[in-house]
């Protein structure tokens, strides 16, 4: 066991020598100096699921868009975790910060995600703050185990316990869209 382990250990060292003396010197005589300018953020790892939704944003959803990523950022987390959190956001709310509305609410719902006080999400104060019900959405997200990987609507399904687990899928190419133009702004 030990022999195959220092041999695979020694292969790679290898190709990363080779690879260090064959790009090395490429790198080091270039003719021209790099003008560095920021590149295209590349945040969707997984190709949509289903018919795609989107709607035109208003300033107040374009800044809860900004909130959402500046809590992901905060919080250490990739553009992943960006992408799915203002998919949800996108299917709970439309990136509305909702107060309470009545007979129109489902129970005590509150918030970019529908937060229910009553579920430990937080103080309706709290669930209504952009930044805090994030985070609180990315605190959720980060114990479920796999979530960079699995399809977004699954992931947004283990956070939330939708009655609709699969609506959060239509907003995937959008929730990418955004993060993509505002992940760098």
């Amino acid at each position: 066991m030990n022999t195959i382990i220092r041999k695979s250990m020694l292969s790679v060292a290898g190709l990363a020598f080779a690879g260090g003396v064959f790009a090395g010197p490429i790198a080091a005589h270039a003719a021209t100096p790099v003008d560095a300018k920021p590149v295209a953020v590349a945040v969707q790892t997984v190709k949509p699921q289903g018919e795609q939704s989107r709607i035109t944003l208003n300033d107040e959803q374009v800044a809860n868009v900004k909130a959402i990523i500046a809590a992901t950022k905060k919080a250490g987390l990739p553009e992943r975790a960006a992408v799915i959190s203002i998919a949800t956001s996108l299917q709970e709310s439309k990136l509305e910060n909702l107060g309470h509305l009545g007979d129109m609410n489902d129970h005590d719902s509150l918030g970019l995600f529908q937060q229910r006080p009553s579920s430990g999400w937080g103080t309706p104060e709290q669930i209504t703050d952009p930044a805090y019900s994030t985070t609180a959405f990315l605190k959720g997200l980060k114990q479920v185990d796999g979530w960079q990987d699995m399809p977004l609507t699954d992931a947004a399904q283990t956070v939330q316990v939708s009655a609709y687990p699969d609506a959060y899928a239509q907003w995937e190419q959008q929730a990418t869209d955004l993060v993509t133009q505002h992940w760098n702004s």
